[in-house]
Order: structure tokens, then sequence, then C-alpha cells
């Protein structure tokens, strides 16, 4: 599979952080070695020096026009949410997500998305404090501002600052596989996998495991997903009521155990898809679901394939096999 073309949106005023996402996750790094770096093109409505937040200018080259020929087109800042976006910039935006390409909009940049109506009848997500603002604009989008990122297939949401980067690894993962993801994540200093459904704001930080028993907890379950975790049994481990962990769990991890537990065990199948030739019923076991039929329920619910598919897209063997193209 050849790398995607890229086109990320850049306007007036534009943070240089929001900007940089996508290359961080996506472009070339030097030395080169966790994935081959997907082209990426700056765009602007307007071509030329455009200035950033940081007090520099960029010089944006592209026009609009290289939007025809992107596969994913990133929107990764808006100005104002406030403002309506440009005409020319709804347009084009509409034009390439009919055309087939992947549209993404990180923190703000969900608004023009918005404003194109791509999101319409949809899901989506944005920065927690501009909620309110969004509804108000936008009442045909079902917004889940709870959520770091949201998967529509052809259209992907991410809220604010860092959630871009966990959207840009999401997408990572579900074009190149989990281990690339996991390479490129280690190498970024960034966590390796952090679901869509996670809160984008956790009250707690989390400590060294040996200074928190809910910490230590979730270390433990993460080295043994083969086992049945019931949150009384985890609550047991952590010395808490039921409540109290539930609660403490919560804050510090942004969901809940269940969903948290699912998350894990679907990163541990795709590793295990990736890395292993072990049988279907063998990575389910390993990973926790205990039967096939159970991995392959959680797999299309959360990736839209099946566990033989994605190991045919995404094992050693077929990563090998992509690169001597």
């Amino acid at each position: 599979m050849s790398a995607p073309r890229v086109a990320v949106l850049a306007f007036e005023g534009i943070s240089p952080f929001h900007l940089a996402v996508p290359s961080l996750v996506w472009g070339p790094e030097a030395p080169a070695g966790d994935m081959e770096p997907w082209p990426i093109t700056v765009v602007a409505a307007k071509p030329g020096l455009l200035a950033t937040s940081a007090g520099y200018s960029i010089d944006v080259s592209a026009d609009l026009g290289a939007l025809a020929d992107a596969d994913i087109v990133v929107v990764p800042w808006w100005s104002d949410p406030e403002a309506p976006t440009p005409a020319p910039v709804s347009a084009a935006l509409r034009t390439a997500h009919e055309r087939g390409a992947l549209v993404v909009g990180l923190c703000l940049g969900v608004f023009a998305l918005a404003d194109a109506g791509i999101l319409d009848g949809r899901a989506a997500t944005t920065h927690w404090k501009w909620a309110e603002t969004f509804r108000r604009r936008f009442p045909a989008v079902e917004l889940r501002p709870e959520d770091l990122y949201v998967d529509e297939g052809d259209v992907v949401t991410g809220a604010g600052a860092t959630a871009g980067i966990d959207t840009c690894l999401h997408l990572l993962a579900r074009r190149a596989g989990q281990v690339v993801a996991n390479r490129v994540a280690r190498r970024i200093v960034a966590a390796p996998h952090r679901p869509g459904g996670q809160a984008q704001f956790i009250e707690l930080p989390v400590p060294a495991p040996d200074e928190d028993p809910l910490t230590q907890v979730m270390s433990w379950a993460q080295s043994h997903l083969d086992g049945q975790h019931s949150i009384d049994s985890l609550a047991a481990r952590a010395h808490m009521s039921r409540s109290t962990f539930t609660r403490s769990f919560r804050a510090r991890a942004g969901t809940t155990v269940h969903n948290w537990l699912v998350a894990q065990r679907l990163a541990r199948a795709r590793h295990l898809l990736e890395t292993t030739t072990l049988g279907i019923d063998a990575v389910a076991a390993q990973s926790g679901f205990g039967t096939s039929a159970r991995l392959r329920e959680h797999f299309a619910a959360a990736l839209g394939t099946t566990p033989t598919r994605y190991r045919v897209e995404f094992s050693a063997e077929s990563r090998a096999r992509a690169a001597a193209r």
C-alpha cells in the first residue's frame, strides 16, 4: 500500500503547533526508520506568507487546487469559532470529500468541516471549551465533546491540542498497523494508543507505578489481559471499594473500566496479529477476548474489519512485501 498524499490547510494566524502535528506523526524523520513518510503539502486559500500565532510567518506555495490530488485532507485549526469558513475553502473541502478523500478536522478545524456540511448527520468532537458554540452553530451534528477523537470512516475529527497527536496516531494505525503507530509514538514520546472514547480532560495525573495502587492495578491488568477481570476483582486488588475504584479509575483513565479493558485487549490483539503467526483462537485467548467470535465482534465494532483481514493487511510479511515493491 503506497503512502497516502496529505494536504494540510493553513490559515492566517495559525498555531504552529497545530499545523505541525500531521508532519510530526506522518512526515519524514531523521534518521529514517519507523515508517515510510507520507508526502505532505501545506495549502492556503491564498498562497504566500502567512502570519502565525507565534509571531513569525510561513511561506505557503500551494493553493486549494492541491486538494484535488490529496488522499487525506486535514484542517488542523481555525481562527474564530464564531466566524464562518470562507466559501472557497468549504467548496474545496466538499469536493475533496465527495471524490473520496479522507477529511480530518483537528481542534477548531472541526468547525470548518461542519461549515462545509460534511458533518451533518454524523458524530464529531472538538475542543471542549467551544462545545456549546459548536452545538449552537451546527445542530445537525452529533457532538461528542467528551471524546478525544471520533472516527466516522471517511471523516475523522479530533479534540484540542495533543488530542490531534492521538488522532493522527489512530489514523496511522488504521493505515499502516498498530506496530508502526507504536514505533512512531515511541519516537515522539507519546502514548501509543489512547482510545477515542477516552475523556479529553482527565482529573488526576498518572503517578509512578510504585506510588499508587490504582496505577499498579492498571499496569498489572495490562500484563494479564489473558485473564478475566471484573470491577470487583480489580477493586479488591487495589484495596478499594467498588464505588471508590470506579470513580477513581474514571478520573485517572478518562473512561470506564470496561472500555479501557476492551481498548487494551484490542491493542494486544492487533499487535499479535501483526507480529506473530498465532491462530485466531490463540490471539483471542491471549488478548483476553476468550473466543474468536468475541474477537471478531469487537474488531468489527472498533475497526470495521475482521482479524483475518487485518492480519493480511498489516502483518510483518505484508509490510515486507509492500516495502519491496
